[in-house]
């Protein structure tokens, strides 16, 4: 994608009532229709949705394909797809709009910097769907020690997180986290959940990347959280 593509489409979707991005790293406020700062910390299912109620992230969530099937399957809970790139934000926010998803919004941050955006027991569910494996820095990993430490305060009690990814070694790597990890518990782990997902609409779900991975017949690895307390 050229230079002027990506920049057009940053300054589209500041245009979009329902995406917000950071203004600067490390700062809490962010931006909506490219020239209002708000501090939405405590206000998300209040502000950015018309209706208040549960609120779900997906990190790390490219072009929004898995924010966009889970807001299409449950009108009754609020989705924000969560990813540093607008130019794949673009994507998800545009079909958004045109569907008329009003329980589906982007936030546009670094996920490292997630705390600084929202306050404690504030999100009550977390997707990660095919995320970088980062197989030379697992620190970087969205599944490792500190951002599990990071999303737990901000997680209500008993909240999920789920991770679904073709990595084996990047699944395995979160199986032995969350297994030393005292403060979540699993409830689900699966190496290929091709003969349960057409039973779990959720599971079903189908993004690009992860298409291509079927179509090379890789399989898809799925594994539950649930936060202790």
């Amino acid at each position: 994608m050229s230079r002027r593509r990506k920049l057009e489409k940053f300054a589209t979707i500041l245009k979009y009532p329902h995406v917000f991005e950071m203004t600067e790293p490390g700062k809490s406020e962010v931006r909506q229709h490219a020239d209002t700062i708000l501090k939405m910390n405590g206000k998300w299912k209040e502000l950015a949705f018309p209706t208040p109620q549960k609120l779900c992230l997906e990190l790390a969530c490219g072009r929004g394909e898995y924010t966009l099937g889970l807001g299409r399957l449950n009108p009754d809970i609020n989705y924000m797809g969560v990813d540093v790139k607008g130019a794949r934000i673009y994507q998800g926010a545009t079909i958004s709009l045109k569907e008329n998803l009003t329980n589906v919004a982007f936030l546009r941050i670094r996920i490292e910097q997630i705390g600084y955006y929202f306050e404690p027991g504030e999100i009550d569910e977390i997707w990660i769907t095919f995320p970088d494996p980062f197989a030379a820095k697992p620190n970087r990993r969205l599944t490792s020690e500190s951002f599990l430490d990071k999303y737990y305060d901000l997680l209500v009690p008993e909240a999920h997180i789920h991770l679904k990814t073709d990595d084996k070694d990047l699944f395995d790597y979160s199986v032995e986290v969350a297994e030393a990890h005292e403060k979540y518990r699993i409830i689900e782990q699966n190496e290929n959940i091709s003969e349960i997902r057409q039973s779990r609409p959720e599971l079903n779900i189908q993004t690009y990347y992860e298409r291509l991975h079927i179509d090379k017949k890789k399989t898809i690895k799925y594994l539950h959280l649930v936060k202790n307390g």
